[in-house]
């Protein structure tokens, strides 16, 4: 099944990580005051949910993520942009592995969560939420970027069908 969305949602995140290799280096680890205390904070933070949500799709036990979800805190303790980035994009390779080992995007799916207990939903309305999780956030840096005296970068769905439509069209 098309994972448009997810495609969607890896452009705009590296949209983010290439407009941010444009602006000043520290500009990503300066304190601010906003839902996270620094724009690495942000981006992090959506690797995480993203790692976890995957974890979820496959079908993995909230205690198993948990114990990868401290296992990444310790590989990233450096807080390297560079690191981030790579790590965000296999994470993107391993979604890519499991949506073409569906046969449909639309099957049901069972996460069983501690405190919210079971739901039951279908692959592409948890995809779904990882995309709007990160849509928020990156509105999130965009509205940072702008206390901070700088740009953000548009990463809105139909930017991402032009730049597709016009990339389709040069082929």
């Amino acid at each position: 099944m098309n994972a448009q969305i997810l495609e969607y949602h890896l452009w705009a995140n590296q949209l983010v990580l290439n407009h941010l290799k444009n602006l000043p280096g520290e500009i990503c680890f300066q304190q601010v005051q906003s839902v996270f205390p620094t724009l690495y904070d942000t981006l992090y933070h959506m690797y995480q949910v993203d790692y976890v949500w995957l974890r979820a799709l496959k079908g993995d036990s909230f205690e198993k993520i948990i114990e990868g979800v401290n296992q990444l805190k310790e590989e990233n303790a450096d807080r390297s942009m560079d690191q981030l980035e790579e790590d965000l994009l296999q994470l993107g390779k391993k979604y890519h592995e499991f949506i073409d080992g569906l046969e449909n995007l639309n099957e049901t799916t069972v996460v069983n969560h501690p405190r919210f207990g079971t739901l039951t939903t279908t692959y592409f309305e948890l995809l779904q939420h990882v995309v709007n999780h990160g849509t928020y956030h990156r509105g999130n840096i965009t509205a940072v970027l702008r206390q901070l005296g700088h740009k953000g970068v548009p990463t809105d769905y139909v930017y991402y069908l032009y730049e597709k439509a016009n990339f389709e069209a040069d082929i």
